[in-house]
């Protein structure tokens, strides 16, 4: 995730990389593995679906599952770290939970024959951590109940937001980079990749500030305060996508990049003939915004203090995405406005007729099949299998993906997950 906003951001140390021959012989295996993992034929046939879905051409519903409790996935060792350095660790549990998602609960995943090397860069954020209580059932859970501390009261407050500044780390990159080809040699590529697709959603981040509540509240007592906190979120964002774009730091989303809350960026219309492959602009790419906090805001209210504001950011984009928890049926008529919109989150908690009867086949639909399914003392199989049969049956013949995600857990039983991903492969296969 580009920001965090319960840490102030760290300045990446730019030094030498080096692994044990115990880290190199676990690193090395693994990339062989996953090598292996992408010279299986059905990575293309399924990226070629992936693109005939995004075209609005889709032969069937395309399923992916992410947001994993991954401390509860843990199987015989399989995603047991072996090394001991910061950054062996954090390749080897990129490459570990990918081949053990591939084995267990693949859906329509699509692995490429490299791993990627980010471009390390700094940014100062948003100028404001969030104050907060938590609240936890598991120690180990990255999911837990928040109580934020309003640190937004005033309209003179607002100025706490700052416009971030990115700096881009081209010592510490090369380090990474110099570190991970020498490690891979013979095994897989490595390739350079810069920031990809971005999650714009100012809402999620006004509210830790704000307060849920208060926020609300506020929508109607000092609209024109929230307005104003609202529009400078944007210029914070785009601001620093601006710096992106001078910097060279983009790099494309039309492939097995998450868009959105959705699934893979794949698509016909990207990256576009206007399209230097050295330096990737916002018009080769996936836009997207959401409003989580308005699940039960008008579609005016939802309009005026939010989307309309959205434009700014959503015009710079070749493609977009709109949507996450929010239910948005109801509000497609604004969702029209959109410019080169293409796909439409469908949470759990839309009316799924109405849905289904105003979007069509003018959009993908994104449905988020209920994650709670996994977390009662049982697996609520029938209820799964019901829930997916019936979106099914309402939406036969138009765009759909299958997005599992959101899961907080899965009760330390991880064969109720692929459990749910055998059981929706074989509908959506017929």
């Amino acid at each position: 995730m580009l920001h965090d906003p319960a840490h102030v951001p760290p300045i990446p140390v730019a030094e030498e990389i080096s692994f044990t021959p115990a880290e190199r012989d676990v690193l090395r295996r693994l990339g062989h593995e996953w090598f292996e993992i992408s010279r299986d034929p059905v990575n293309a046939e399924r990226a070629a679906l992936w693109r005939k879905l995004n075209d609005l051409r889709a032969e069937r519903p395309m399923v992916w599952i992410n947001e994993v409790p991954w401390h509860e996935m843990n199987v015989d060792g399989e995603l047991t770290l072996r090394t001991e350095g910061a950054f062996a660790r954090e390749l080897e549990t990129e490459l570990r939970r990918t081949i053990y998602q591939w084995k267990h609960f693949p859906g329509d995943m699509v692995v490429l024959p490299f791993i990627a090397c980010k471009k390390v860069f700094h940014s100062t954020d948003f100028g404001i951590v969030e104050q907060v209580d938590t609240a936890h059932t598991d120690a180990n859970n990255e999911i837990y109940s928040r109580r934020f501390h309003r640190q937004i009261k005033e309209e003179a407050d607002i100025e706490k937001i700052k416009m971030p500044r990115i700096t881009y780390r081209m010592d510490a990159t090369d380090f990474a980079f110099s570190a991970m080809t020498e490690l891979f040699q013979d095994v897989i590529d490595v390739r350079l990749e810069g920031q990809t697709h971005i999650w714009f959603t100012p809402w999620d981040y006004l509210i830790r500030w704000w307060g849920v509540e208060e926020a609300m509240l506020d929508l109607y007592e000092r609209p024109d305060m929230v307005v104003t906190a609202y529009e400078r979120m944007v210029d914070a964002w785009c601001t620093e996508l601006d710096q992106f774009v001078e910097q060279n730091l983009l790099s494309l989303d039309c492939n097995n990049t998450r868009i959105g809350s959705g699934g893979y960026g794949y698509v016909s219309a990207l990256p576009g003939g206007d399209f230097d492959p050295g330096y990737v602009k916002p018009h080769n790419m996936w836009g997207c915004s959401n409003a989580q906090i308005f699940s039960g805001v008008s579609p005016q209210m939802h309009w005026d203090f939010a989307l309309e504001h959205d434009m700014r950011w959503l015009s710079r984009f070749g493609l977009n995405y709109y949507g996450c928890c929010e239910p948005l049926d109801g509000k497609v008529d604004i969702l029209h406005k959109i410019p080169r919109l293409r796909k439409i989150s469908m949470s759990a908690w839309v009316n799924v007729e109405r849905a289904v009867s105003e979007i069509g086949k003018e959009y993908v639909l994104s449905r988020k099949p209920n994650p709670a399914v996994f977390a009662g003392s049982s697996y609520a199989g029938e209820q799964a299998r019901s829930e997916i049969l019936h979106f099914q049956e309402a939406s036969r013949e138009l765009n759909v993906e299958y997005i599992m995600k959101d899961i907080s857990t899965v009760g330390y039983q991880p064969q109720r997950l692929w459990e749910w991903e055998n059981m929706v492969m074989k509908i959506v296969k017929g």
